[in-house]
Formats: structure tokens, C-alpha cells, sequence
């Protein structure tokens, strides 16, 4: 099980950051001001509102912000605002002793799947996969989805139901948690974070991708092995999927079903984490206790 950084407390600061994709400053405003109202200071980095033609900034400012936040000991938990894609090219680079000292909570999805696999596997300590900035806006901030980022936060044990789904695997098990996009995943099977799945419960979720392809990431994941000994698994949402002009013939749950109906282990389908807004904070690393009934879907925090 993985080391939980300090829960956070009032007047704690919070780091904001894009350490891939850029975001425009006035799509974070409304994030920032739901943190300043939950009683946490904020610290905005250099890449946020910046852009250097794809990214946020270039790959040796973006490491420079991300090392500094990581560094500083007067930041208790850092917030990716977006992500996009990036991480990949300055992970590596990270130094993470004085991290390792001195953890604070790191909080993002999408492509900081990267940065929460490389941290667990470099150093054991655990991460939340939660909404990022985006989510915030148009009035979002009450949902139960970014409310459950506030509670990870504070410490509070997470306890999330969902309505069981057809392709769901009945039965139960405790066991830590690892996972996140499922593209993201794949991409780092055979690198310096590419996680360990044995024993594990997996959640997967991606967006805008072709049928065909998460079909193939599957397939690659159950020949790298990684499907084999898992203690459950979790499929999120799979959101804005597209076929081909020649249609693939299944939809993307379908698909999914196909290469996993196999196994024996507890598998639950269409659970809320997922690019929309159904994504609940899940801390990576953590022990969770998983049950998949045949009316509900109950994942609580061991």
C-alpha cells in the first residue's frame, strides 16, 4: 500500500500548474476561487495562461515549474490545471529526494497518469486522480464529482456507488488501487513507469478514440500480462468514442467485454471516472475495497 501525503488543512496552499497542455488563465479563475473558498491558499505556476505552440511552455520551463512545486516545502499539494500531452517528455528528468522527504498530494487525470505512475514506482507514495480546473467551470464546482476532491483532500474516506452494468463480474476483494487513462497506460508499458497491475484493482477510462484502437490497447495490455493477476477492474468512461468508415462491428464496451469476459476476478463496468463530468476522486496506490453486486457497484476506501 502506498504512503498517503498530509491531508490538507485551512490556510494550506495549493499549487496550480500545466505541466503539458496550455490553459488560458480565465478558465482557471473559477477553480482557484472554489479552493480559496474551501479555505486553501493558492500559488499559480509560470505555466498556467502561458502556451508555446502545443504545450503550456517549453519542456524545460514546464520541468522547472513542476520541480520547483515539488521542491517547495510551503506547497502542500499541487493541481495540474489540464492535461493534454507533455509529461512524458520531462518525466524522467524529475528529481523527486526532496519530494520523497516531504510528500504533498499531486492532483490530475488524463495525460498525469504519467506523472502519478512514474511517482508510485519511483517512490511509493500515493496521488489523486480527480477533476482538474476544467471541471470547476460553467458552475460545476458544487457536483459530487469535484465535492469528492475536496473530501480527499481534508482526508475524508471516499465511498462511491454506481448502478451495476450487464458486463459487470460479481464479487468483491481489497486490494490497492492503480490505473488511470487507458492510452496512457499502454503508453508506458516497458518505461520507468510503467506500474505493476499484479494484485492490483485496475481502473481504465479514455476519451475520442476509435473502437478499434481501445480494442488494440486491450489486446496489448492482456499480452504484456497485465490483465492476468489483477485483483479486480474497474472501466470508466470511454467518452466521444469513434468508428471507422467501415464500422468495427461492436460498440466500445463490446469490445472491452470481449477481451476481459475471460477472467474471473470482480469487474465492474461504466463506473464514474472518466474526460466528463462523472469522475470521481480515486487516490492511486491506496488500499479500496471493491464489491460488484448485481444491483450496485460499491468502492470504498479501506
Amino acid at each position: 500500500m502506498a504512503i498517503n501525503p498530509p491531508y490538507l488543512h485551512k490556510k494550506d496552499t495549493i499549487g496550480i500548474l500545466c505541466p503539458a497542455g496550455f490553459m488560458p488563465i480565465e478558465k482557471v479563475q473559477t477553480c482557484i476561487e472554489t479552493l480559496h473558498s474551501w479555505g486553501y491558499k493558492t500559488v499559480v505556476g509560470k505555466t498556467v495562461g502561458s502556451q508555446h505552440h502545443y504545450f503550456s511552455a517549453t519542456d524545460e520551463e514546464r520541468l522547472h515549474d513542476l520541480q520547483q512545486m515539488l521542491d517547495d516545502d510551503s506547497i502542500h499539494a499541487i493541481l495540474c490545471a489540464r492535461g493534454g500531452y507533455g509529461l512524458s517528455r520531462i518525466v524522467d528528468q524529475l528529481n523527486l529526494k526532496k519530494f520523497k522527504r516531504n510528500p504533498k498530494w499531486i492532483i490530475g487525470f488524463s495525460d498525469v497518469t504519467v506523472l502519478h505512475s512514474y511517482i508510485l514506482k519511483k517512490t511509493g507514495i500515493a496521488s489523486l486522480h480527480a477533476p482538474m480546473a476544467g471541471a470547476f467551470n460553467e458552475g460545476e464546482f458544487t457536483n459530487v464529482y469535484v465535492q469528492s476532491l475536496r473530501s480527499a483532500l481534508a482526508g475524508k474516506h471516499a465511498k462511491y456507488t454506481c448502478a451495476a452494468h450487464t458486463y459487470n463480474y460479481p464479487g468483491s476483494t481489497v486490494a490497492p488501487l492503480v490505473g488511470g487513462n487507458l492510452s496512457l497506460i499502454v503508453h508506458q508499458l516497458a518505461t520507468a513507469s510503467d506500474i505493476k497491475t499484479a494484485g492490483k484493482i485496475l481502473f481504465l477510462e479514455d476519451v475520442g478514440e476509435y473502437i478499434y484502437n481501445v480494442d488494440r490497447m486491450f489486446y496489448q495490455l492482456k499480452r504484456a500480462g497485465r490483465l492476468d493477476k489483477l485483483a479486480g477492474l474497474i472501466i470508466g468512461g470511454f467518452t466521444d468514442s469513434k468508428d471507422t468508415v467501415v464500422p468495427f462491428g461492436k460498440s466500445v464496451y463490446e469490445a472491452i467485454h470481449d477481451v476481459v469476459k475471460e477472467y474471473s476476478y470482480p469487474i465492474a463496468f461504466n463506473f464514474p471516472v472518466s474526460h466528463e463530468k462523472e469522475n470521481y476522486a480515486l487516490k492511486i496506490g491506496v488500499d479500496y475495497d471493491l464489491k460488484v453486486g448485481t444491483k450496485q457497484v460499491r468502492l470504498t476506501e479501506a
